[in-house]
């Protein structure tokens, strides 16, 4: 085997290779002594490829690959990797999720302490020779209530060390299991719960649409007074402005910040806030977490190519050229189908059902029950560093790890004339949603029923579901809002309820399709469309382009 490490890794990192009996390890001080093309040569004949972040695995550099099987990130984004041409050419790539967790964990906890006892403060007067002891009595984390947002691998660390600090735990991720939540002494509560109640706020969730400013005016008024908040997270969750507005006026005591909306910071409105710690993204940057990052690639690469065993994996799994052209369609579809779903689970996720009928039931179903998860998992916690650990080959895993089960069957026959149909149920304790779809025309995918209600809308693009009160005069004040604000509708399904548990009678649903740049823009007229009072609830899907 031959291995070829194109940046720098720990003597740690090396030895785990290096001890493999008769494995070629080229370490990148030799490639750079080749100079110019040297990566390129020693790719020639090479099994691995193991990267940081400087190095561009591009389509031009992988033909220089031929026999390459797997690729290694050091680290957690993938970005200087393209992934499509890495699959097209049957090589795996992986990452490295959660290895900092614990790093990230202990600097929340450092920070918390922090604030709490006004450290920074203290040195700093110590050093310009001061002597402030009473202005500097603190508070005890002790008897605290800690709220995480988050309770991924990161969150969950938090958990751990914040137990043994004597603090009450409470926790918001609608994407973990109960029973994860009470083996850690987490009181999983509601998001607006969570503000009500915490005295430290920390956030460990990843940027999605719904997470994107969950820190704003609105909520931080929810929020108890004197609360303080940490965020090691995206700086893409907290309205700046808004927080640094609610610190000036006490109603939040202080916060710890790590990451931001632009980085490099250069100019906030944080600067002037003595009750604000800021910190330059190093959350995961220590050295045991780098350590640990090197050595579990390493130990994902020689098992791979030992033992064929896929860790950590961010493309798909090997399928031939004619099973993948068949079954691609249906995986977008699946993915899709359960990001829509994902929107409307009515509490903690404990299982989900999938159901092939017709002819995706007769072929492999593995890649379309992943992109199912995939996007069911969509809206989850993901912690901030760990953006890929969710995809079409760990989503099975990754579900199971939060105590979700996965249940799947198999119909012959579909209903409604499709050839083919994917149906999801996603099972919580407070209730149960369902939908299915299929793909019409070979690349149209197609949501076909909703809560038992036939409804055939567009999976794609930005997407409006309504449930309203089943009276005259509705769709024309949807209409009317829509173009008041300026938004095009592309497409407008409706359907009208049968009894059920989760649509009653009386009700209709319906589901418009949108023309925006982006997700945010509908926000203004989301609210005021709940104004409209024959309106039960509306929400906002984003699921992209064909």
């Amino acid at each position: 085997m031959k291995i070829v490490l194109a940046e720098k890794v720990s003597p740690a990192t090396l030895a785990v290779l290096q001890q493999e009996s008769g494995w070629n390890v080229v370490p990148a001080d030799e490639i750079a002594k080749r100079g110019p093309g040297g990566l390129e040569a020693e790719l020639a004949d090479a099994d691995a490829l193991v990267v940081r972040s400087a190095v561009q695995v591009d389509a031009k550099l992988l033909e220089s690959a031929p026999k390459l099987r797997v690729i290694g990130r050091a680290g957690v984004g993938v970005d200087n990797i393209e992934i499509d041409a890495a699959t097209r050419s049957g090589i795996v790539v992986m990452n490295t999720p959660g290895a900092n967790a614990v790093a990230v964990a202990e600097l929340t906890l450092g920070l918390m302490i922090s604030m709490a006892r006004s450290t920074t403060r203290a040195n700093a007067t110590m050093h310009a020779g001061k002597w402030e002891k009473k202005s500097l009595q603190g508070t005890e984390l002790r008897g605290k209530t800690l709220g995480i947002v988050g309770l991924g691998r990161i969150g969950l660390e938090v958990a751990r060390r914040a137990r043994s600090f004597g603090m009450e735990l409470i926790g918001y991720d609608p994407f973990i299991s109960p029973v994860i939540a009470r083996e850690n002494q987490v009181t999983l509560v509601s998001l607006d719960e969570l503000f009500q109640q915490s005295d430290y706020l920390t956030l460990h969730v990843g940027l999605t649409a719904q997470t994107e400013g969950m820190i704003n005016a609105e909520s931080i008024k929810t929020m108890k007074p004197g609360v303080r908040i940490v965020n090691c997270a995206r700086g893409e969750l907290i309205v700046e402005e808004a927080l640094a507005d609610a610190i000036r006026t006490g109603h939040v005591a202080g916060a710890a910040l790590d990451v931001f909306r632009k980085e490099p910071l250069k100019d906030s409105p944080f600067f002037e806030l003595e009750n604000v710690l800021l910190s330059p993204h190093v959350a995961g940057s220590t050295d045991e977490a780098q350590e640990a990052i090197g050595i579990q690639l390493a130990r994902q690469v020689r098992d791979y190519l030992k033992l064929g065993v896929v860790q950590c994996a961010v493309n798909l799994p090997s399928l031939t050229h004619e099973e993948y052209l068949e079954a691609a369609p249906y995986i977008d579809m699946a993915e899709r189908l359960g990001v829509f779903l994902s929107h409307a689970v009515p509490g903690n996720l404990d299982s989900i059902q999938i159901t092939y009928a017709g002819r995706l039931a007769q072929g492999k179903t593995e890649l379309i029950r992943n992109a199912a998860l995939v996007g069911v998992l969509a809206n989850a916690e993901g912690d901030a560093e760990q953006t890929t650990s969710a995809n079409r080959i760990n989503a099975a895993a990754l579900a199971e790890e939060r105590g979700i089960r996965v249940q799947e069957e198999k119909e012959e026959a579909t209903s409604g004339g499709a050839g083919s149909t994917l149906k999801l149920v996603l099972h919580s304790a407070s209730g149960d949603v369902c939908a299915s779809a299929t793909v019409l025309h070979g690349n149209s995918p197609r949501l076909l029923s909703y809560d038992g209600v036939d409804i055939e809308a567009a999976l794609h693009g930005t997407l409006l579901v309504f449930r309203n009160h089943d009276v005259p005069g509705v769709i024309g004040r949807i209409g009317t809002i829509l173009g008041e604000h300026s938004i095009n509708i592309a497409n407008f399904a409706l359907g009208r309820s049968v009894r059920s548990q989760n649509v009653p009678q009386g009700q209709a649903l319906a589901v418009i399709q949108i023309d925006v740049e982006k997700a945010s823009d509908a926000a203004p007229v989301i609210e005021a469309l709940r104004k409209i009072e024959a309106i039960a609830s509306v929400r906002l899907v984003e699921l992209g382009k064909l």
